[in-house]
């Protein structure tokens, strides 16, 4: 049995970046062929689309985790790593994508509108692409970034021209069953319509959709019943229909305290894009006055039309049995569908919108840590993209880090916020403590490959002792004449 689903919570992981690729190229007669490693491949997107054959989030209910699929490494011989597949899930034609703290990120109307949910980590740099004239052979390649990873919350909102408003058992169903070619299932007990119901109405040369909602009840707009369900589908509309039975045998109802109850509920209802979307009470109204193909409902209806006109309400009395007053009442929403329509302003084309940075603006903050008033914080894409990207455990791709943060000016902007030698910063995910380094570049060219001679310079020897070490290691024996292998070989490569 199928589901209707229209509120679902989706976990959702683009894919990460591929890592760079640290090689140097060797080849017989060709000594110093120099670096050759690839970049690797950036991460697959998580992309919703509307598509106009998907009608419920039912799918994402039973399968809410969705990941796309990461970068490939860089390698050898300037080869680059694959691009992960971007991720597409269809999703229904007025789904709204919001945080899990409310905020709305992205309004889907219309078959093919895209909205990228979760951005793909970029691939790393292999050290052919790092080649500098400080760097000629970089013994170090970047790392991929990590895709983005969130948790989203997805509500489907029926995008319809107009919808029906009623107590269970109004005669909703049934009257878009009449006046379309929509099948709902139509029974004589409270709440059987669960899901929205959506219908395609011809009025002449208009064509309109209707939607028939879950039954509305006093105390909907605080959940009860059915009623943030049912509310929630009404927002799109562009005229409301209140469907009143006047053939209903319960005590205490009637068909004026119905509409009353039912703009109560609407005057108290307001909608997460009321912006764009205004209130539901100020939405035209029709009232049908329905089922009065019983002789005791006509009467009731003939007596309190004129009550509904004088509050300038347009009333129809109508039969879905014999179909009585169907022909005014379609034309009517024709025409005030019409009206709606021609109010909205006309389609933008499409254009690329540039939001370039303010002059000076350096990329970066520096910021006080609350917790310590002595460590600081830096914040910027740019700075924790660099730290994210950085293998620590390799003293050269620290030390072109501490180059890529001079050049940008942290440097600097940390001593004048007060920074001394010692201090605690931390970047991204990362602390560390601070120690104002030498001029960028300067002390790259005097390193070997994969080190620094601004990192534990204490704990290394200069290039003739190193070089008078190496002589001396490959001329040792062992007390049993056996050769020593040359322990400092992968070091000087």
């Amino acid at each position: 049995m199928s589901r209707f689903v229209d509120r679902v919570t989706i976990h959702i992981a683009a894919g990460d970046g591929g890592n760079g690729c640290a090689s140097v190229h060797r080849e017989k007669f060709k000594p110093l062929g120099g670096p050759d490693g690839g970049n690797g491949g950036r991460g697959g997107d998580v992309r919703l689309v509307v598509d106009s054959g998907v009608h419920t989030l039912l799918d994402f209910h039973h399968r809410p985790h969705a990941s796309a699929s990461n970068g490939k490494p860089g390698k050898g011989g300037h080869r680059n790593g694959a691009i992960g597949e971007d991720l597409i899930l269809p999703v229904p034609d007025g789904t709204v994508v919001l945080t899990e703290d409310g905020e709305v990120l992205a309004d889907l109307i219309g078959p093919g509108t895209t909205f990228v949910a979760a951005e793909a980590g970029r691939g790393g740099l292999g050290n052919a692409a790092l080649a500098s004239k400080a760097r000629k052979a970089p013994g170090f390649a970047l790392l991929g970034e990590p895709g983005e990873q969130l948790d989203l919350v997805l509500e489907l909102k029926s995008v319809a021209d107009a919808g029906l408003l009623g107590f269970p058992s109004a005669g909703k169903s049934s009257l878009i069953s009449v006046v379309s070619a929509a099948k709902p299932k139509i029974a004589d007990y409270p709440f059987t319509t669960l899901a929205p119901n959506l219908g395609v109405v011809t009025a002449g040369e208009t064509v309109f959709t209707l939607a028939d909602v879950p039954g509305l009840i006093p105390g909907a707009s605080e959940g009860r019943g059915l009623g943030l369900d049912f509310l929630r589908h009404i927002e799109r509309c562009a005229v409301l229909v209140h469907v009143v039975d006047c053939a209903t045998m319960e005590p205490g109802r009637d068909p004026l305290s119905d509409v009353d109850a039912l703009e109560s509920e609407l005057a108290r209802y307001t909608p997460a894009l009321q912006g764009e979307h205004g209130d539901l009470a100020d939405r035209p109204r029709l009232v049908v006055l329905n089922k009065i193909d019983v002789p005791e409902a006509r009467e009731l209806a003939d007596l309190i039309r004129p009550d509904l006109e004088a509050r300038g309400l347009r009333v129809f009395e109508v039969s879905t049995a014999s179909h009585e007053g169907l022909r005014e009442l379609t034309f009517a929403l024709a025409e005030e569908v019409e009206r709606y329509r021609a109010s909205l302003p006309e389609p933008e084309p499409a254009r690329v919108v540039v939001r370039p940075h303010a002059i000076g603006d350096s990329g970066f903050t520096i910021e006080t840590d609350p917790e310590d008033d002595a460590a600081f914080v830096v914040r910027g894409e740019k700075p924790e993209r660099w730290v994210r990207q950085t293998q620590f455990d390799n003293d050269e791709a620290v030390g072109f880090l501490a180059d890529r943060l001079a050049k940008l000016g942290v440097e600097e902007a940390l001593g004048r916020a007060g920074a001394e030698p010692g201090s605690q910063v931390t970047i991204g995910s990362v602390t560390f403590d601070w120690e104002p380094s030498t001029p960028a570049g300067v002390a790259a060219m005097l390193s070997g490959r994969g080190t620094d001679n601004r990192l534990d310079s204490t704990d290394r020897v200069g290039a003739s002792e190193r070089k008078a070490a190496k002589k001396a290691r490959r001329s040792h024996l062992d007390e049993e004449g056996g050769y020593i292998g040359d322990a400092g070989a992968e070091e000087d490569a």
